[in-house]
């Protein structure tokens, strides 16, 4: 196909993965798939800058134009979220240099989440070719969502948002397809709480919303039931079995005994939701959910998930899924 309308370097820049790949895929289809050369740079595996300068200048055996796509340049994410495996300095000047003269016939593909705008290499790509940046503020993901259904036609309650947030996580490509998948079911009816929470797959360590809404309704049948509901989930809340439940419970209700101080000592829930750094969705449900419990039974309930983590770690003969369904009940059940 002819290209000589594109640009010897393109780096694209960004999170909004959706967006990113779409770019990706425009770029890709401009080129006859036997001449696109797919590098990766991340990590032991990754192709160094070194490598990449010579795949561009190595032509191709059918003396067409070629691309080289280089993905992860600035690392790939590990379980902490942290970009790890970038490219060295040595691998970023080796391309600078080479985009003083590019490989005629040749169009370079760059493509990283996190890279500044005004690094070595950016300005290189700039110079030479063009840069293309799509990022979404995080603080902002709550809009690209809003957005993302106001351009499907489908009207979704805020709180309903930050639910969906709250399920599919942060993750661009993730949320386009709850996106897309609610907007189909909802058929142009309005989406709610309800709604997301019954069609969306959980995919990030949520807090474990059902277990503990049951548990402030003190209902104990309810309580076991979510927590049987979380167990048999192959992903999300539930991805280390009774002992990541175990601990998911335990880090709620630490969350919920810091919110219930701060309110008890008259603090408003947005400043609260401030200070634990948590989002106005997750604040909000916290927040009602501390005025259902007295100080004196978050302390109970401390001491019996710190008995739950005792019998777990060998200080019980029970079966683990046992002693979790006993001290579910336990917490849940009405004040003496």
């Amino acid at each position: 196909m002819a290209t000589s309308e594109l640009k010897p370097v393109y780096l694209i820049i960004g999170n909004d993965r959706p967006k990113v790949e779409l770019a990706l895929a425009r770029l890709r289809a401009r080129f006859d798939p036997g001449s696109i050369e797919r590098l990766g740079a991340a990590g032991k595996e990754g192709v160094s800058g070194v490598d990449v300068v010579g795949s561009c200048n190595a032509g191709t055996l059918l003396l067409g134009e070629r691309l080289v796509l280089v993905t992860e340049i600035d690392g790939r994410k590990d379980d902490r979220g942290r970009l790890t495996g970038a490219w060295k300095a040595a691998d970023v000047e080796a391309v600078v240099a080479y985009l003083r003269a590019p490989a005629p016939g040749t169009v370079l593909c760059l493509v990283a989440e996190e890279l500044k705008q005004d690094s070595a290499l950016a300005k290189a790509c700039r110079a030479a070719g063009d840069v293309l940046v799509w990022e979404v503020d995080r603080k902002k993901i709550g809009e690209w969502v809003a957005k993302g259904f106001a351009e499907r036609g489908v009207k979704i309650e805020r709180e309903a948002v930050d639910a969906l947030v709250e399920c599919a996580g942060e993750d661009k490509l993730a949320l386009a397809l709850e996106i897309d998948k609610l907007a189909i079911w909802a058929d142009g009816e309005p989406i709610g709480v309800d709604e997301v929470r019954r069609v969306a797959v959980v995919t990030s360590e949520i807090p474990p919303w059902e277990l503990t809404d049951a548990w402030g309704r003190r209902d104990i049948g309810a309580a076991l039931a979510a927590m049987e509901a979380m167990l048999d989930r192959a992903d999300g809340a539930a991805r280390g079995g009774v002992a990541g439940l175990a601990g998911l419970l335990g880090g709620h209700l630490g969350k919920l005994t810091r919110m219930k101080a701060l309110l008890e000592s008259g603090h408003r829930s947005k400043e609260a939701a401030t200070k634990l750094g948590l989002k106005p969705y997750p604040a909000q449900k916290l927040a009602r959910q501390a005025e259902e419990f007295s100080v004196e039974e978050l302390r109970d309930a401390t001491t019996r998930l710190a008995r739950l983590d005792h019998a777990l770690k060998g200080g019980s003969r029970l079966a683990p899924e046992l002693e979790l369904q006993l001290a579910v009940a336990d917490v849940a059940r009405e004040p003496r």
